[in-house]
């Protein structure tokens, strides 16, 4: 038995049996990569197109090429329908509630990130919990708060509500993302002399700018979106948001196809530059947000 054991390990290890070989990468064939991606894209791009055409072509007619392009229905919808003022509206709910988010957030998620006290954790929880809340369930007692705060018909009541709404994610992220921002860092600008607010201000935050750009424009999306609040708390016209607007344009007897075409491009046309110009910053700031916790 003891010479088997010799003989197999002057032998060396026994040959790999022959199996088929798992093609990398990039000996994937192409088409295989491209064919899913194509079929994909042109699911996604149908409905654009589909909308586009409904703006653009002539009412009434039922061409699937929308030639001769008109555009009616853009100045229908931004005139006699009111869009410039909703369009205002929403530009100034979003633009506020970018910027009160931010600044609560990353107030917040600064306290998290370099404080330690007792119910931190509890606090944790609770922010975490609070995203399985529908806003919904809140819109009687938001309704009733601010009523008696004589805030309805108020684009402040939006604003606030967006806020809310947006606080917990935010500083969740904002605080993770300062938690990669080295603490030795302000502490060498305590050393030369600065405080913690100035510190902060001249150190960490210029490091902080992808998780501003994603926390702000996340928030900014969301309330240029939300359909509810605006809806409940707005209930003057020229109060109104994008999103009721768009509501308007639907009745019970008829839907005008070509003003609901133009009036959801007007709604995203702004939200996809944006887009178009951050999302660099965006993915880069989700991400480094959610690599600590």
């Amino acid at each position: 038995m003891g010479w088997y054991f010799f003989i197999r390990d002057r032998a060396g290890p026994a040959p790999a049996r022959p199996g088929k070989k798992r093609p990398a990468w990039d000996e994937v064939p192409r088409w295989q990569i491209y064919l899913p991606l194509g079929i994909y894209l042109v699911f996604t791009l149908i409905p654009f197109y589909w909308i586009l055409l409904f703006a653009v072509r002539p009412a009434g007619s039922t061409s699937l090429v929308p030639w001769p392009m008109t555009t009616e229905h853009f100045e229908k919808v931004w005139t006699d329908r009111g869009f410039g003022t909703y369009f205002t509206n929403s530009v100034y709910v979003g633009l506020a509630t970018l910027v009160m988010t931010t600044l609560v957030a990353l107030a917040g998620g600064y306290a998290l990130a370099r404080f330690d006290f007792k119910i931190k954790r509890v606090f944790m929880l609770a922010l975490l919990c609070s995203q399985f809340v529908p806003g919904a369930l809140l819109l009687v007692p938001l309704f009733e708060i601010f009523a008696g705060l004589q805030m309805i018909n108020s684009l402040g009541s939006v604003i606030i509500a967006e806020t809310v709404f947006q606080l917990p994610l935010s500083i969740i992220l904002i605080s993770n993302f300062i938690k990669n921002v080295p603490y030795s860092l302000e502490e060498a600008a305590w050393v030369d002399g600065c405080g913690r607010f100035r510190a902060f201000r001249i150190v960490v935050l210029p490091l902080l700018r992808p998780g501003l750009i994603a926390v702000g424009s996340f928030a900014f999306v969301h309330s240029w979106n939300h359909f509810l609040f605006a809806l409940m708390f707005l209930n003057n016209q020229h109060k109104q948001t994008i999103p009721v607007g768009l509501n308007s344009l639907m009745s019970a007897d008829s839907v005008d196809l070509g003003a609901l075409a133009a009036g959801g491009i007007v709604a995203a046309v702004p939200v996809v530059i944006v887009f178009a110009f951050i999302q660099k910053w965006l993915i880069t700031g989700f991400s480094a947000g959610a690599v600590k916790g």
